[in-house]
């Protein structure tokens, strides 16, 4: 039995209910709000909660599952409307939600960054598992306001969903999560974009390649399916680090491009020989947590 008692989950999307469902299965109580009424009645079917009422008082823990460009709105009006004691939230980029909640005049002493390394490249509440978060990462991100009451509630929130918690500055959350969740998001959907049925250029690209298709293209493309949208506003709050790691790699490919042009095999054979330690390195990483279908998150 979790520690934490009554939770609030704003957002009823695919990581929102997620949370809710994995919370209720540590019996916690836990109530739901979204401003679409269709996701909060299926979510509240689904048994994640009940829909959030006035006058019940502040809960122990209020989560925000929104997308990054509203978190820091949504923090302060919870707060205004006083619906719980200590936030979080599970955008995937943290530092300039921060700063925009500090601009914003949200208290600062009870709101704990967090992002779950998890998700699926399909979104919505139907989506959810109780069981998406278990033996996966919950990254928090203290800062200097936190109060350490309201870090270890958090702690304990991510605990009780079964994740295993990991402490990082917001601005190295969001170098890493761009090398381990945004890029390969942009590299899966450039790659795919090449099979579209046509390019802003006009460019036909590689349709007519399709039919020869095979694990390999489906692998590499499945989290191309992920929602646009949501992936826009993603990718704009985590901007430079994304910027950085692609122009990183757009040397190397621009490298192996020239190479082979060039019939030389060298800068090739480089690329390929560190492909293969990283993904040993990757394999390594990964080889202590269940791999349930997912996507960059």
């Amino acid at each position: 039995m979790s520690p934490i008692r009554r939770v609030v989950v704003i957002g009823c999307g695919l990581i929102g209910t997620s949370v809710a469902c994995a919370l209720r299965r540590a019996g916690v109580r836990v109530e739901l709000a979204d401003h679409d009424p269709w996701a909060l009645a299926q979510a509240a079917r689904m048994g994640a909660g009940t829909a959030l009422r006035a006058g019940d008082g502040p809960a122990d823990v209020v989560v925000i599952a929104t997308p990054p460009s509203s978190v820091a709105a949504v923090l302060r009006e919870a707060q205004a409307r006083g619906l719980g004691t200590v936030y979080t939230d599970v955008a995937s980029a943290k530092t300039r939600v921060l700063a925009e909640a500090e601009r914003i005049g949200c208290d600062l002493t009870g709101y704990v960054p967090g992002h779950p390394m998890a998700g699926r490249e399909i979104s919505g509440p139907g989506a959810a598992r109780a069981g998406l978060f278990e033996g996966r990462t919950w990254a928090l991100c203290p800062h200097p306001a936190l109060s350490p009451r309201a870090l270890r509630t958090v702690s304990a929130l991510a605990s009780a969903c079964g994740a295993e918690v990991t402490l990082l500055a917001p601005d190295a959350h969001d170098r890493a999560a761009a090398a381990v969740s945004h890029v390969p998001l942009v590299l899966s959907a450039a790659l795919a974009a090449r099979f579209a049925a046509r390019s802003p250029d006009g460019d036909p690209g590689e349709v007519g390649a399709l039919p020869l298709a095979a694990g390999a293209l489906r692998d590499v493309t499945r989290v191309a399916g992920s929602p646009a949208g949501m992936w826009r506003d993603i990718l704009a709050h985590n901007a430079g680090p994304v910027a950085d790691l692609l122009e990183a790699m757009s040397h190397d490919l621009g490298r192996v491009a020239a190479a082979l042009r060039a019939a030389d095999d060298g800068p090739v054979a480089e690329v390929l020989a560190r492909g293969n330690e990283g993904h040993a390195r990757i394999v390594r990483a990964l080889s202590r947590t269940r791999e349930p279908e997912r996507a960059a998150s």
